[in-house]
């Protein structure tokens, strides 16, 4: 094997690794592609190309038909620290500044750490949350204490269930189905006032806010087959939501 296949074997893992890791921690469609291009372009490699969609990437260069490699993305989350560092790693090698092994070793090291934070703390933090959208929505003080109890219990829940189903659309559906409970149950002993509000606060941590964001900007961008399939991934879990909190209603 020449030293350029090689040198194009190692960008091409290098592109690869950079865009699956943006791709898996919730960056946007348009993002991955440009930072592959951007990488291969200051390795010397101009013509290259890549097609992302959110299961897959695809990567290629102009002149080689053994550098066209597929990679499948089966797990998808939301870690932007993770995304911001690739863009470092990025800006990196489009100034000159890092060569290609050490480029590759840092992303191999970035792909293999976790950067989550405990589960205590995203608990505590989705409880706190609910109680501040009780508030942004006009709801009363009295409910703040409920609304908390409610979003951190039905949080934890959900981390919980989903360890153990694999499906994330049937966790939600069952934790809104355990957060309509406790808030009914809640109101129904005096402890709430507000049923709706009680119920809006406590929704809001499982809300796909950022799917929904990625997805407009994805159709924005262009790419109108990741952003509709972001989208139909978000309604899927509002969906999921609403279809909990409606069964509980139904027989309120």
């Amino acid at each position: 094997m020449s030293q350029s296949m090689i040198n194009s074997h190692e960008i091409t893992q290098i592109c690869l690794l950079a865009g699956k890791i943006i791709l898996q921690n919730g960056g946007e469609t348009y993002r991955v592609e440009d930072t592959m291009v951007r990488i291969a372009a200051a390795y010397g490699i101009e013509n290259s190309h890549s097609f992302v969609t959110p299961t897959g990437i695809i990567f290629a260069i102009d002149g080689s038909s053994q550098m066209t490699k597929l990679i499948r993305i089966n797990e998808r989350s939301t870690n932007l620290l993770k995304v911001s560092l690739v863009n470092d790693i990025s800006r990196q090698i489009s100034t000159g500044k890092l060569p290609a092994g050490e480029a590759h070793r840092m992303l191999q090291e970035l792909d293999t750490q976790a950067f989550t934070y405990p589960s205590w703390l995203k608990i505590v933090a989705a409880a706190i949350a609910s109680s501040c959208f009780l508030i942004m929505f006009q709801g009363s003080w009295r409910d703040a204490l409920p609304v908390m109890l409610a979003g951190g219990i039905g949080f934890a829940f959900f981390l919980q269930l989903h360890r153990v189903v694999p499906i994330k659309f049937f966790a939600e559906f069952i934790t809104a189905l355990l957060i309509g409970t406790l808030s009914v149950f809640f109101v129904h002993k005096g402890f709430g006032t507000d049923l709706d509000k009680i119920i809006i606060g406590s929704v809001m941590p499982l809300v796909p806010g950022l799917p929904i964001t990625a997805a407009v900007r994805d159709l924005m961008a262009g790419h109108l087959v990741s952003g509709l399939s972001k989208g139909a991934e978000a309604f899927l879990t509002a969906f999921a939501i609403g279809a909990g909190i409606a069964a509980v209603l139904s027989f309120y």
